[in-house]
């Protein structure tokens, strides 16, 4: 993990530590770190293990950029080639997107399998998964680089405080299982807006939001026609007392924002033919959309659990 060293504590008194994020640029010594914690959770390079993880993602970089190595041409019985090939990626490749799609992979790979009892032994990662990705997400916040790993994915970070207080709580709560359609709709909404596609991110917020009711209407037993809209879903959950009752008058508005907010922004601006005009739906309309879908989903979810 990241530690409270001199030259972090002299730069925050000078003011120098970034407190706005920016998207386009991953700094060399946060390509450098990156490295550093891979290495750590991959385990020593010496066991055929570890080279097959970093072959794997050599090999499926290599499919989907449509080339037969990254940086360099293989060497002949080298051992460290595909390690070394994702290092040099890392650290020269100037596209910012490609630089996450490592991140991604090796991260989902280190956190789905490097959680096996047997592999760990075999290996000897120098920290876990949840450390390694701990330590990614602060190294991304430290750098004011608007990224972080949630839940099997790079998802954008617009705000730290809605971030830590409603899109990071919502997606714990969708990862149960029996949100699983709407976890995937939600992240699905948070891969578009992260490669700009604004529109897209609307359809898929409005999505997890309806997929969130109908698991909340299925958990309990309440009557609903597959193809209700968000409207007719909303009114089912107010009609069972989704929302406790003390609470009908501080959250009178309630019922209206859920049904003029996030159906309405998806419907005028992302839901419909766009005809000869072309619709563009801006970033901060998108981001808005995120952030809404999420605290809804956060206080429909919470209210059923407190039901049972």
């Amino acid at each position: 993990m990241p530690i409270e060293n001199f030259s972090k504590r002299q730069k925050r008194l000078r003011g120098e530590v970034p407190d706005i994020y920016q998207y386009d640029n991953i700094p060399e010594g946060l390509r450098v770190q990156i490295i550093h914690i891979m290495n750590d959770a991959l385990g020593d390079n010496k066991h055929s293990e570890t080279q097959a993880s970093y072959k794997a993602i050599h090999e499926i970089l290599c499919r989907e950029y449509g080339k037969l190595f990254l940086v360099d041409k293989p060497f002949f019985n080298d051992i460290n080639y595909y390690m070394n090939d994702v290092r040099n990626f890392v650290l020269n490749i100037s596209n910012t997107e490609e630089v996450l799609d490592v991140v991604e992979l090796g991260f989902q790979l280190i956190d789905r399998y490097y959680r096996e009892d047997k592999l760990i032994y075999i290996v000897q990662p120098k920290i876990t998964p949840d450390q390694a990705i701990k330590e990614l997400n602060a190294r991304f916040k430290e750098h004011g680089v608007g990224y972080q790993y949630e839940s099997g994915q790079i998802i954008r970070v617009d705000s730290q405080i809605i971030h830590d207080n409603a899109i990071k709580p919502a997606l714990h709560l969708l990862n149960d299982a029996r949100f699983k359609g709407a976890n995937e709709e939600f992240l699905q909404a948070h891969e578009h807006y992260r490669h700009k596609r604004y529109k897209e991110c609307l359809n898929d917020c409005l999505k997890a939001l309806e997929s969130t009711m109908k698991t909340i209407c299925d958990n309990q037993g309440w009557a609903y026609e597959s193809r209700d809209t968000a409207k007719k879903l909303i009114g089912i959950c107010f009609n069972n007392n989704l929302i406790p009752i003390f609470l009908e008058t501080q959250l009178s508005s309630l019922r209206q924002n859920l049904e003029s907010g996030i159906p309405t922004v998806r419907n005028k601006l992302g839901g419909h033919g766009q005809g000869s005009q072309q619709i563009t739906v801006p970033e901060y309309f998108a981001s808005y959309q995120l952030n809404m879908t999420a605290s809804t989903i956060l206080l429909l979810v919470q209210a059923e659990n407190s039901l049972s």
